[in-house]
């Protein structure tokens, strides 16, 4: 029993002094290793990338991808003009009342982006009489005759519809309903003062084959006029039937300026234009030269020869020239000019196409050129007046090119004001002094014609 008790001690001891090891291992012994699932599956492979998707072919890139693209990434334009006119004609026994003429312009459209270098546009107009429509003689579309024409008669219609593709510098075409502005708007363009633009339905082509140089070749087969497609008009201010040609080039490679040059080849077709279809060439240098930071000087010179053309009824050949000169002080500016429109056969020289509000004095007495021809002496001046807004006085001397009759004078005065990006505000007065005028027999308008204009303009 003694040995058993001495046994049983010592192996206690030896116990606590080195702890059990695994047989074979000399380590403790650890935690049991989990056990493995039976049903366990085995590792899964990646999964190879998914195969790309087979490219459209031309039709379905073109519908699917290229005109939702050309859609997306188009312009939206929207312009409206309201508008208050007055017009007063005194000297004329059948007009007996002035005109007053309110009427908003609503225009609206979408230039597509290009696809593969073609490109449309689209655009709708609407010009709203507010108020009854008998208080001004809308160009004689509504029946009134003993006021002054004012030239907006109310009318919703197709502005521009036109489709257009264009290959670097070389070639621009353009086909359809189209706006077409060459230089200063004397021989064609798109008369934008009056509340409707006169578009074109033509082709146009440009090409700018060299530096500096451009080349313009237009046909055109309709003059959608600044009256409207609207019943009731005069057949003499009917849009305009047409087999007309228009050339123009200019190069700008000088420092000081460009030269122009053109051909308008103009076939009118319908009673109203049947007169004043024609054929005219010419050209002009015009340009400017720094004179120090604050002064620069301007300058124009024009010559064009006119003669009947076409299916004229008419037989003459007429001259145009114009000089003019002006200077820019900051922050004025002023200049003068003359102007001649020849007469030959007692058939003055013609623009029927020209933004002829623009010339020859606001009051728009010289619409069309007297049968003794017409010249036109006329200076302006030019200021800057505080918030930015510059005031602009224009006067002008007419007179007969032919026979040594006057034709009366004018004074203009124009302030406008331009309120962040989108909003311009303009106020326009003219006044025509025709009392002293040489006799009827020679006098255009043996008459005083005073207008008033205030607007406003928002344009995105």
């Amino acid at each position: 029993t003694g040995s058993a008790m001495v046994l049983t001690i010592a192996a206690s001891v030896y116990a606590q002094e080195k702890p059990y090891t695994q047989p074979g291992t000399g380590q403790p012994p650890g935690p049991p290793p989990p056990p493995k699932p039976a049903d366990a599956a085995p590792a899964a492979k990646p999964e190879s990338a998914p195969a790309p998707a087979p490219e459209p072919n031309p039709v379905e890139k073109l519908f699917n991808v290229r005109i939702p693209e050309a859609i997306a990434k188009g312009k939206f334009n929207l312009n409206s003009r309201l508008r208050f006119e007055y017009a007063d004609q005194d000297g004329v026994a059948a007009i007996t009342e002035p005109s007053y003429a309110p009427t908003i312009r609503t225009r609206f459209g979408f230039t597509s982006a290009p696809v593969y270098g073609f490109q449309g546009m689209i655009e709708g107009e609407n010009i709203t009489v507010l108020g009854p429509d008998h208080n001004f003689n809308a160009a004689g579309a509504n029946g009134v005759g003993n006021k002054p024409v004012v030239a907006d008669p109310p009318t919703t219609e197709l502005n521009q519809a036109w489709l257009g593709y264009s290959y670097t510098n070389w070639i621009s075409l353009k086909g359809g309903r189209q706006r077409i502005a060459l230089d200063n708007h004397r021989f064609v363009g798109d008369v934008g003062w009056r509340q409707n633009m006169q578009t074109f339905d033509a082709v146009w082509a440009e090409s700018k084959p060299i530096k500096d140089l451009s080349l313009s070749y237009g046909y055109v087969w309709d003059v959608r006029r600044v009256f409207g497609d609207v019943p009731g008009l005069p057949a003499g201010n009917r849009d305009f039937a047409s087999e007309s040609h228009l050339l123009n080039a200019s190069y700008s490679g000088w420092k000081y300026g460009r030269f122009v040059g053109y051909g308008y080849l103009l076939d009118l077709k319908n009673p109203a234009g049947a007169a004043n279809s024609c054929a005219t060439y010419g050209g002009y240098f015009a340009g400017s030269a720094p004179m120090s930071e604050k002064v620069s000087l301007g300058y124009r010179a024009e010559f064009a020869w006119q003669a009947d053309y076409a299916d004229s009824p008419v037989n003459y050949e007429a001259e145009y020239y114009n000089v003019e000169l002006g200077a820019n002080i900051k922050p004025f500016a002023f200049g003068a000019g003359y102007e001649v429109l020849g007469t030959d056969n007692l058939q003055g020289f013609r623009t029927p196409l020209a933004t002829l509000h623009a010339f020859n004095g606001w009051a728009d007495v010289f619409l069309a050129t007297p049968a003794q021809g017409l010249r036109d002496i006329y200076g302006f001046a030019q200021v800057t007046l505080p918030y930015q807004i510059p005031l602009r006085v224009v006067y002008h001397k007419f007179d007969a090119d032919s026979g040594g009759g006057d034709y009366g004078q004018e004074f203009d005065v124009m302030a406008s004001k331009k309120f962040g990006k989108y909003w311009t505000a303009l106020l326009k007065y003219s006044f025509y002094d025709g009392k002293d005028a040489a006799p009827p027999a020679l006098a255009v308008a043996n008459v005083d014609v005073q207008k008033f204009w205030a607007q406003i303009e928002f344009n995105f």
